[in-house]
Parts: C-alpha cells; sequence; structure tokens
C-alpha cells in the first residue's frame, strides 16, 4: 500500500505533512511520488490567500477522473480549507472526499483506514499520539524519546520544523487563520525537547521552531513557559548545532527574549518578525496593535542586543482602503529599515475576516500588482548591497543537500550559499549533507551567494 502527500503553504503545514507521512508509514503504507500510483492521497491545504485555495481545489478537481476509476482510491482533505469545523461545511460539496482532517490531525485519516481494513481502532489514538504527542513506539523514539521522520527522510533532512505553537488567538482582520486552525495551543517544554532530540538522532543538525505568533510561546498557560526559556531547554541537547524560530509578532519581542538569541551560541542571528505595513492608519484597521514609529524602534532594538542580526518581515500591499500615500510610507520604511527579507503579498480577501465583513477591497488589482512590483524591485536592491558586503568573506554554511552538481546550505543568517561539489584531485565530492562547511564568497546577488569551500567541520552528525 502507498500513500501520497501533496502540501501547500507555511512551515506549519510541512511540519503536518511530515508527522502525517510518518503516521501512515507506522500503518504500513511507503511513500509514493506520484499521485496515481498512490492508494492514499493527502492533499494538506493552505488558504491565506484566493490563490492558495484555488490551486487546492483545482488539484481535487484534477483527481475526480482518478477517483471514478479507482473507487477505493483514500482522498483526505486536511488543513486550513478544512479548519477546525470544516467537514460537515464540505462532506456535501466534495463528494470525492473520503476523510477531511482538520489542521495539525492525522487522527480522523487513521481511524478511517483502521476501520476500513479492520483493525483495532484503539491504535488510531495511539499513532496519533506517535506522529503529534511523542509516545516512543520505535527503536529510534525509545532511544531518543522523541518524534520519528518518515522513513525515506530519515538520515536525509538536515533541518527540520519542530511545531510549538496550534493556533492563533490575536486575530489581525486580514487573517484567517484562528477561524481555521483554532485558538492558541503551546506544547510543553518536554514534548518539544523530546521532538528535538528524536530529531538529532536521526541526522537533524537544525531545527525551526514554529508558531502562528512563536514569541507568544506559554502565554496560554498560567505560569507558562517562555519562547526564552524554550530555547535554553534545548540548546544544550547534544549533537543539535542551530535553532531557528518564526514568526514573531512586534508586540511580544521581549528583551530577554532578544538577550537569549545573543547569549546561545546555537540560536542563529536572524529575526523574522513581520510589519505588514509603514502606515499608522493601515496598521490599525489590520489590528496589529502598534506604530510604524514602534516598529522603527525594535528594529533598532534587535540591531543593538544581537550583533550582526538579519531581519526578516512580512508586507501586505493593496489592504482595503490604503492610499497611494499610505503605500508611499510603507515604501519609505523598507527603503529606510534595509531589512534583508521581506515576503510580499497582494492582500485577499478572506471570507469570515474581519476586514471581509467590514471593509470593501477597494485597491484595484493593477494597482496591487504595481505596489507589489514597487516592493520587489527596492528589496531586491537592498538585498543585493546588503549581500555585496559578504564577497570575499568566510561564512559557515550547513550543507542541506545537492542541487544541480553543487552543495546548498545557508549561512546563520539565513542566508542561501552554492558551491562547487568537487573533490581534492577534481573527482567527485563526499557527502557534505549536514556537515558545516566555511566557505569563502566569491560572488553575490539579492536572492543568493557563490563561494569555494574553505574548510570542512570534521565532526560526523549524529545518525
Amino acid at each position: 500500500m502507498k500513500y501520497h502527500v501533496w502540501t501547500e503553504g507555511c512551515q506549519m503545514n510541512v511540519a503536518d505533512s511530515q508527522r502525517v507521512s510518518s503516521a501512515l508509514e507506522a500503518l504500513g503504507y511507503q511513500p509514493e511520488a506520484e499521485a496515481e500510483k498512490a492508494d492514499v492521497i493527502v492533499l494538506n491545504t493552505c488558504v491565506v490567500r484566493q490563490s492558495a485555495e484555488d490551486k487546492a481545489y483545482g488539484r481535487l478537481t484534477s483527481l475526480l477522473p482518478l477517483k471514478r476509476k479507482r473507487p477505493d482510491l483514500v482522498i483526505n482533505l486536511m488543513g486550513c480549507l478544512v479548519g477546525v469545523r470544516g467537514a460537515e461545511r464540505l462532506s456535501a460539496k466534495l463528494p470525492m472526499v473520503d476523510v477531511f482532517s482538520p489542521p495539525s490531525e492525522p487522527g480522523p485519516l487513521v481511524r478511517y483506514l483502521l476501520e476500513r481494513e479492520g483493525r483495532d481502532l484503539a491504535e488510531a489514538e495511539r499513532l496519533q499520539r506517535f506522529a503529534f504527542q511523542d509516545e516512543a513506539t520505535t527503536v529510534l523514539n525509545e532511544q531518543a524519546g522523541g518524534y520519528t521522520l518518515p522513513a525515506h527522510e530519515r538520515g536525509k533532512v538536515v533541518s527540520a520544523h519542530v511545531p510549538i505553537v496550534y493556533g492563533c488567538s490575536h486575530a489581525c482582520t486580514f487573517c484567517i487563520i484562528p477561524y481555521r486552525r483554532g485558538v492558541e495551543r503551546s506544547r510543553p517544554v518536554g514534548e518539544v525537547a523530546a521532538d528535538v532530540r528524536g530529531l538529532v538522532a536521526q541526522g537533524v543538525r537544525e531545527v525551526t521552531l514554529l508558531g502562528q505568533i512563536v514569541d507568544r510561546y506559554g502565554l496560554d498557560i498560567a505560569d507558562g513557559p517562555t519562547l526564552a526559556g524554550l530555547l535554553r531547554a534545548i540548546h544544550d541537547i547534544e549533537g543539535l548545532e542551530r535553532i531557528r524560530f518564526l514568526t514573531s509578532h512586534p508586540n511580544w519581542m521581549t528583551d530577554d527574549l532578544l538577550r537569549t538569541v545573543a547569549e546561545l551560541p546555537k540560536v542563529c542571528e536572524h529575526i523574522e518578525v513581520p510589519v505588514q505595513a509603514g502606515d499608522d492608519t493601515v496598521l490599525a484597521n489590520m489590528k496589529r496593535g502598534y506604530t510604524s514609529a514602534d516598529y522603527r524602534r525594535l528594529i533598532d532594538r534587535i540591531r543593538s542586543v544581537i550583533p550582526n542580526v538579519s531581519i526578516g518581515t512580512d508586507i501586505i500591499v493593496g489592504f482595503p482602503g490604503e492610499t497611494a500615500e499610505q503605500f508611499a510610507a510603507t515604501y519609505t520604511l523598507l527603503e529606510d529599515l534595509k531589512l534583508d527579507v521581506a515576503h510580499l503579498a497582494r492582500y485577499s480577501t478572506r471570507p469570515g475576516t474581519v476586514a471581509s465583513r467590514r471593509m470593501g477591497d477597494d485597491v484595484p488589482e493593477a494597482e496591487k500588482v504595481r505596489r507589489f512590483q514597487a516592493l520587489e524591485d527596492l528589496q531586491e536592491r537592498v538585498v543585493g548591497e546588503i549581500n555585496a558586503r559578504q564577497l570575499g568573506a568566510q561564512v559557515d554554511v550547513l550543507v542541506e543537500d545537492l542541487h544541480k552538481g553543487k552543495w546548498r546550505g545557508r549561512t546563520r543568517n539565513n542566508k542561501l550559499v552554492f558551491f562547487e561539489a568537487v573533490g581534492a584531485a577534481g573527482g567527485s565530492s563526499e557527502d557534505l549533507r549536514g556537515r558545516t562547511v566555511s566557505v569563502s564568497i566569491t560572488h553575490t546577488g539579492a536572492w543568493s551567494m557563490q563561494g569555494s569551500p574553505a574548510g570542512i567541520e570534521q565532526t560526523v552528525r549524529a545518525g
């Protein structure tokens, strides 16, 4: 029996798909790259923007002939298209779907497959804990006490995502996530640490801690832990080389968290903290809870506390009511701050959000495209200038994989670097996946850098 997983959307969806794959392999299923050859197809969906939702429906439509040809094929719709209460809403509309699963929930699919195969339904609860609550069910788990990667990724995945906060309770007016992923829920420190230990035992060298607002970790628990405390708790796990976290919110980026990043050698000097807009009226309409001046002061504070930090942000153009002058304020903010990364998006109405109920989508699409392109051109110039300062420098690159004949990896500042995969005598290179390589930068661009290896860390990764 074979399974195929199609994933769209954020890093949380990537992590969810990985864990669903792990649960399916525990049931005896094997991965299949081609959906047409699979017995179970999982579509893990995103609805943050209309284009992502359209893509999910398009993928479902493309599977309809296959389902008609093979009625025994199991189609599982998962993720934000389903949401926390979406099965009833979608079942009549999508009769080709056998199982509807909320985000981060393998239970419905596992139970369906067990029942269909006549197996003990009590196993569903065990497998759900296996995939999402870290029950030790394999030798690796017994040794490391944490989550086991799907077999086809074990020993090959260098960097992995670890969810630490599910859902969101902030409810920005443009965002559908709270309605689809539910309220904010922090995972216990022990579970997260067990995940990380288990991943390291399987060859992972870097983990990224995930949350819709990751620096709110623990705030939903009375006297709960903080993100700074969690970073300290996992920092000393042997074999772990790097720690990242995303995505932060300006209102909860505390001095304690910044000092922790600066003090802990394994925590990378890269902060993702979305601004979304540079005009105060737009920010208030978005219900962001800060002003553009607040954000500027935060960036100054981050840079003063964390030496050599790189900073990423998110920006939405064309929010309802955004005037040319208000967009100009966003342009100026991005031009002034000179951030390393800007994830740009054109506003898309999401049904059920405050913006969709109370504000009209009044910025023409052509104007949204123009504003998007203006910011993209600006950011390409800014990042090109930032990266040019690295020309001739030596940077530490954690190698992730081989791509078109070159090794590919990232610096601690999350800069993408490529270097040639050749041996000392011009022959085939040794496998450097999971190794830290000192690379001399010979070429820089806005989106990546090129270099030549200057030295390789001699420690062999775990696993």
